[in-house]
């Protein structure tokens, strides 16, 4: 059997949620609405995070870009991944959305920029 305390980030009320697996069957308590018992669950059976962060760019206008996951990275991968995400040098001017590297090591999780490079370029080009 296992047992884990957490609290439930899932919603504005903060459950504090007491996880335990028994065999096949994961019993969750203390949720107070039923994202808490799903988020308990999968917690227990296979943690995962979106990751956010920045990368370097070789514009001097624009050194770094904020970048996020677009999906979940396995908590076991976080270390190995964002070790990746400081490696990447972006060379291109990028907006929201757009993608920084396709697949990040060991998933299928892209990594986006959430923030627009081209805003600095278009006010220079038009002299504001």
């Amino acid at each position: 059997m296992s047992r884990k305390r957490l609290v439930c980030i899932q919603c504005p009320q903060s459950c504090s949620l007491q996880v335990e697996r028994q065999g096949d069957e994961i019993k969750v308590t203390g949720n107070k609405c039923p994202r808490g018992r799903s988020y308990g669950e999968k917690e227990l059976v296979s943690p995962s995070r979106t990751l956010t962060s920045t990368v370097k760019t070789c514009f001097p206008d624009f050194p770094r870009l904020s970048v996020r996951t677009e999906g979940e990275i396995p908590l076991g991968l976080v270390f190995k991944v964002m070790q990746e995400i400081n490696g990447v040098l972006v060379s291109q001017r990028l907006q929201p959305g757009d993608v920084v590297a396709p697949r990040l090591t060991g998933t299928d999780v892209a990594l986006i920029a959430t923030a627009d490079m081209t805003v600095r370029d278009q006010q220079a080009a038009t002299g504001q």
